[in-house]
């Protein structure tokens, strides 16, 4: 194992002193690993928190602020955070209006999230609700999940519901939103290589130099089947079938996210794009926007993930607002 770390067990306490020292429009509660918007909890606004367990960067705490999220709760590495973190967090970032938890569909997340959201309610009186994003179609039940994984449409909910609660909407009209757009987007991921846990120190799995594994989760949980290496172009075409057979998407626009897993170059995700922009220009549908990079990833597992979401003019208004984060950073 080569990685840049001092000791394993350090990796995301030191992590959270390196973003502290980087990023002057966030602060970090290092006790309870928590980064807050600098300006939380902003008067007039709902509070929005999200979190999970580390090793996804830049989700979930480069995300935080201007246009997206108040907080963000960091687990140990794929491990979610403590329902103590995330009640501390909702505290942290309520103004009187409410706090939206938008998870992950994963176990750990989201037992933990509802065991603050109680006791938020039981000990302060803050009104929470909750959103449980569940957007891969690549497994109905997974190691971690029952039901499927919350993945990619993650990253573009907490954008456009970010930019809607910038506007003062109300915590129910936010929470509805937020289902909106989880019922309308779909992902689907692959990888050409394992991630290795520092904790661990060897290979989460092991794949031969002529094997992917398709339908991966960003745990580095078993896919939907491993199978033989295959050209760009039908990686494409192997992500994007089962997505456009979970949900019709043709009545468009499109909002598309190709991402890396985190080992991957980006000229490849740019390849990639090309491929997939390709079979969705043969199929007459229109994209509205598009995002390709990093963005919610698995250590250094090299791969790609592929986000579409069935958009409409309100949700291309919200994605075009302003947003001033570590992750994504435009209209300021």
């Amino acid at each position: 194992m080569k990685k840049l770390i001092n000791d394993p067990q350090d990796v995301v306490a030191e992590a959270l002193l390196g973003i502290e020292a980087a990023r002057p429009e966030v602060r970090v509660d290092h006790a309870n690993r928590i980064i807050y918007r600098r300006d939380a909890p902003k008067a007039r606004k709902v509070g929005l928190v999200s979190g999970g367990g580390s090793g996804h960067e830049p989700l979930h705490g480069g995300y935080v602020g201007l246009g997206m999220l108040d907080a963000a709760c960091a687990g140990q590495i794929f491990t979610s955070p403590t329902p103590d973190q995330m009640l501390e967090a909702t505290k942290g970032v309520d103004a009187g209006n409410g706090v939206l938890h938008i998870v992950k569909n994963y176990t750990g997340d989201v037992m933990n999230f509802e065991m603050a959201a109680e006791l938020a309610a039981a000990e302060t009186g803050i009104t929470v609700d909750t959103v449980v994003v569940n957007d891969d179609v690549a497994v109905q039940d997974s190691l971690y999940t029952a039901g499927r994984r919350g993945v990619g449409v993650t990253v573009l909910l907490e954008k456009l519901v970010g930019a809607a609660a910038e506007e003062g909407r109300p915590l129910s009209e936010l929470a509805a939103l937020a289902r909106v757009i989880n019922d309308a987007g779909r992902s689907m991921g692959m990888a050409l290589t394992s991630c290795t846990v520092p904790a661990a120190g060897k290979p989460t799995f092991e794949l031969a130099e002529d094997e992917m594994e398709l339908g991966i989760g960003i745990h580095g949980e078993p896919g939907r089947r491993r199978v033989p290496l295959a050209s760009a172009r039908e990686i494409a075409e192997q992500l994007m079938e089962p997505i456009l057979a979970d949900l019709d998407f043709s009545s468009g626009p499109l909002i598309v996210m190709l991402n890396g897993m985190g080992g991957t170059p980006l000229i490849e995700l740019y390849l990639m794009y090309g491929e997939v922009a390709k079979i969705i220009e043969r199929s007459g549908i229109p994209v509205a926007r598009n995002l390709v990079g990093n963005y919610i990833t698995s250590l250094e597992m090299a791969g790609c993930s592929l986000t579409m979401l069935r958009a409409d003019e309100e949700l291309i208004r919200l994605w075009d607002a302003p947003v001033n984060t570590a992750g994504l950073r435009w209209g300021i």
